[in-house]
């Protein structure tokens, strides 16, 4: 295991923050009268949530087969991101360091936090080259390094992800919103190595529960201290906690529809093989396609006059467009449109 000190990366003001702490979240009571909070006494969820998580942390521990004091759960991974960079950048004095292309939010957030903003170009198959980062880190020394496997919007996992995070003088923060598509192995088994390591995911994506917002952080128990001393309290509410909870007891209903979901994949991809309008699938290991065609703009618009909503990757990626994967009927939709372009 590696011997880094966290707290040298942490802002100064963050190490010497005291968190808020519920009373209640602390301490086990057998019959409760709560009057402490100046909640109403009557309504379904009148009382705040639990500001901890214990429950949630729990049902992912066992799962995970990872202590419940390295997860931390947050209002989507966009409120972890935010704070990850609120915790180990000074305002307008570090940079934090992202792929290009890649999830734009890293940089939103860093930029509203009034940090530099440094991007790493992939090459045309969307890796990195290892001298590039090693330069860029070396000559810039960016304090965080956002490493998104499978990359979004190219669909793509990073190979030999160990390798910048062993070479990185920082918190290396990989994204694995869309794991669960991959069979690569999570960087959650590379946390005891490396403490600088930060592995997010998400129940948004596979889990299909984008509009109730709940993320996952996984990292040293010291990290996960700080996220919970920053973050807001009560910050995910009670309704995405239970609905959160109620889908980690029923795991044959998210594997059926995984594999539902990769099974669509295997089927677009043969489909897409004899649009005339298509010149490049790139491979995925994600829910999505980034896929080159002819004329992008065309076809774009062309979806989107018969409702058909897709993602707009161009001009940055030249001519492609990201198409996420639907039910049968929706996958068939988009196939008998672009069949006519």
């Amino acid at each position: 295991m590696s011997t880094i000190n966290i707290t040298q990366f942490v802002r100064k003001n963050i190490l010497e923050l005291q968190p808020y702490i519920s009373f209640r979240d602390v301490n086990e009571f057998d019959n409760q009268v709560l009057m402490d909070a100046n909640e109403s006494p009557f309504g379904e969820f009148n009382r705040y949530p639990d500001s901890t998580h214990k429950k949630i942390r729990t049902q992912i521990s066992e799962l995970k087969n990872i202590s419940s004091e390295k997860i931390a759960v947050g209002n989507g991974s966009d409120e972890l991101i935010d704070l990850i960079i609120k915790i180990f950048c000074e305002p307008n004095k570090d940079s934090v360091l992202m792929m290009n292309p890649s999830f734009a939010m890293y940089g939103f957030y860093a930029s509203i936090n009034e940090n530099s903003v440094l991007k790493l170009q992939l090459d045309e198959n969307f890796e990195i080259q290892k001298e590039d980062f090693l330069n860029i880190t070396k000559e810039n020394q960016p304090k965080i390094f956002f490493l998104c496997s499978p990359n979004n919007p190219t669909g793509n996992s990073i190979e030999d992800i160990e390798f910048y995070i062993k070479n990185f003088d920082g918190i290396v923060v990989v994204d694995e919103a869309y794991i669960e598509f991959s069979d690569k192995k999570s960087a959650i088994e590379l946390l005891e190595k490396y403490p600088n390591l930060i592995v997010l995911q998400t129940f948004s994506k596979a889990w299909g529960m984008a509009g109730a917002r709940v993320g996952i952080a996984y990292a040293s128990e010291e990290i996960i201290r700080l996220i919970y001393t920053v973050k807001a309290p009560y910050n995910v509410n009670s309704l995405s906690l239970n609905l959160a909870s109620e889908s980690l007891k029923n795991i044959n209903e998210f594997k059926n529809n995984l594999q539902d979901i990769l099974s669509e994949r295997v089927w677009l991809n043969e489909e897409f093989k004899n649009i005339q309008c298509i010149k490049k699938v790139f491979p995925t290991d994600a829910n999505f396609f980034l896929i080159e065609f002819k004329d992008a703009e065309n076809v774009f618009f062309k979806l989107l006059e018969n409702e058909i909503l897709t993602s707009k990757r161009f001009p940055q990626i030249p001519n492609c467009i990201r198409i996420n994967v639907g039910k049968r009927d929706e996958n068939k939709q988009l196939i008998n449109v672009l069949k006519t372009i």
